[in-house]
């Protein structure tokens, strides 16, 4: 019974360590797919998808490809640290925009490299002055890591912290930044998206096609221990035939 219970333990667990990477490959092909039919569409203009503010991203919107006009309000930039690029962490550049119907949207005009400490700040390029056109890909605000930093700095791209620092009605999502018309001097560029799914479908099915096999091995060690402890005698072994040359050599 103890065998059977292992047995049957066993089966779960590699059954639910399928399941997880299962919905981790559903996950990134999910995500995979949001990616692959927004990433290159055609721009649209940002009120279309948002025509409310405070409104959030729809799901089905996000990497959307979109357009806005308005005016960089740059003494209310702010930086987001400890952003990977390369390889390396820095910070993203958030400025808001503002728009023609007194609302703000974010953008994320790209990635600087720290500075070479931690109390100092990069240097940062200005946005364009004037009133600009952006285009770039629509990303939903992320969740507030809580941290106490100095003004002007954000843990994360928390839209409703940046919306109480700095008194503006922001848009419900942000802007990563493809372009500006006209054209000014920019952080770098933010990579593109990341699309590969990984092995997580290769590893559910290696689990799950373990879980017959470790149960039948778990069964046949438990019949082998029963059978060991109930004394049952072992099959004796047939006597090897004697060949006649054999005798001979004898």
């Amino acid at each position: 019974m103890a065998y059977l219970v292992l047995g049957v333990l066993f089966g779960v667990l590699t059954f639910n360590l399928g399941q997880w990477q299962w919905h981790r490959y559903q996950d990134k092909a999910e995500r995979r797919d949001l990616i692959t039919a927004n990433y290159d569409a055609a721009p649209v203009p940002l009120g279309e998808v948002l025509p409310d503010a405070s409104a959030p991203l729809p799901h089905d919107d996000q990497w959307r490809r979109v357009t806005a006009t308005g005016t960089y309000l740059d003494h209310d930039q702010h930086l987001a640290r400890n952003r990977p690029h390369g390889g390396v962490f820095g910070y993203e550049v958030l400025v808001p925009l503002l728009l023609a119907d007194g609302s703000a949207v974010t953008v994320d005009r790209g990635w600087v490299p720290n500075a070479k400490t931690a109390s100092t700040l990069p240097e940062v390029p200005a946005p364009p002055p004037g009133e600009v056109t952006v285009t770039g890909w629509l990303r939903p605000s992320e969740p507030d890591l809580g941290h106490d930093l100095p003004a002007g700095q954000l843990s994360s791209i928390h839209l409703p912290s940046l919306a109480a620092a700095t008194g503006l009605d922001l848009v419900q999502a942000y802007v990563v930044l493809e372009s500006e018309d006209p054209p000014a001097g920019r952080p770098e560029a933010l990579e593109r998206p990341d699309v590969r799914v990984g092995s997580h479908l290769a590893y559910s099915l290696q689990w799950w096609l373990t879980v017959p096999l470790g149960v039948v091995l778990v069964l046949v060690m438990a019949h082998q221990t029963a059978r060991d402890e109930s004394g049952a005698p072992v099959r004796a072994r047939k006597p090897k035939k004697v060949r006649i040359w054999d005798e001979e050599d004898e």
